[in-house]
């Protein structure tokens, strides 16, 4: 697992999108068909400045997506690079972002501070190394995201809350959770991500992020929120999903059974009767 620092991030972003962009090239040498492979799919990707406290924030987030149902996309990263009117370089962060799952899709946001206002904004990806995952695609069960809530403030700020759970056995060690607000149109506006730890089976963790300034960025319609595993490297999920998911329930039937059965209706021509 590739170790980062963790922190809550709540980010401004500005309305845009650039749909089905590819990110070039497949990377690693552990596949057996590397030509079979397809890029990573940047489904949206939006960005942003503000005026901040001792400089401007630079905000971004994007959705990418594995076309790969059988493989991980892993060491992905994202360089964003801010230049000012005249194309000099005045900010640049690499942000090393976690593993997609097979058939799966990333949702991420980040931010960086600048003593320069950038003219223009650019985020650019560094190809996925695929690892073949372990386990039948059908494995790698999500994580729930269930009572959640959308709150507006009265500081232009909206307050995302919710519980996370773990379908699997062995408890998981440290999960993201991602929220991405979007307007009725569906476009992205904003979002945060922050973490939850020791998420064990049967016992949800709560969750709390706060996105601010959006106060211009019109009414917020909905909030997509999605949990994954922390980490560049496939590793955590494989060992969550070779302990196995819980079964879907295992409360028993509260109904009393039949008194007989019922039987089969019979049809026109059946000469089963």
């Amino acid at each position: 697992m590739t170790q980062r620092s963790r922190k809550t991030t709540a980010v401004l972003i500005g309305i845009g999108t650039a749909t089905g962009v590819l990110l070039a090239g497949c990377g690693g040498d552990r596949q057996h068909d590397q030509g079979a492979l397809k890029p990573l799919v940047v489904r949206e990707q939006v960005s942003s400045v503000a005026q901040g406290t001792g400089g401007y924030v630079v905000s971004w987030a994007g959705v990418l997506a594995n076309p790969n149902r059988w493989h991980f996309a892993e060491n992905v990263a994202a360089t964003m690079v801010g230049r000012d009117a005249a194309g000099k370089e005045v900010v640049r962060m690499e942000q090393p972002l976690d593993a997609v799952p097979p058939g799966g899709s990333l949702k991420f946001t980040g931010q960086a501070t600048a003593s320069v206002r950038p003219a223009q904004v650019k985020v650019t990806y560094r190809p996925a190394q695929w690892r073949q995952a372990a386990r039948v695609p059908s494995a790698f069960v999500p994580f729930p995201v269930t009572a959640t809530s959308t709150e507006k403030l009265g500081n232009g700020s909206y307050l995302v809350a919710g519980s996370v759970a773990n379908p699997y056995q062995k408890a998981a060690t440290s999960l993201v959770v991602t929220a991405l607000l979007r307007d009725r149109a569906g476009r992205l506006i904003g979002g945060a991500t922050t973490y939850v730890d020791d998420v064990r089976a049967g016992r949800p963790r709560r969750f709390v992020l706060t996105v601010e300034n959006l106060a211009g960025a019109g009414p917020v319609a909905r909030a997509d929120i999605a949990a994954r595993t922390w980490g560049s490297s496939a590793r955590p999920y494989e060992e969550l999903a070779l302990s196995g998911a819980l079964p879907p329930s295992t409360a028993r039937p509260r109904t009393p059974p039949f008194a007989r059965d019922r039987g089969s209706q019979a049809m026109p021509g059946d000469r089963r009767q």
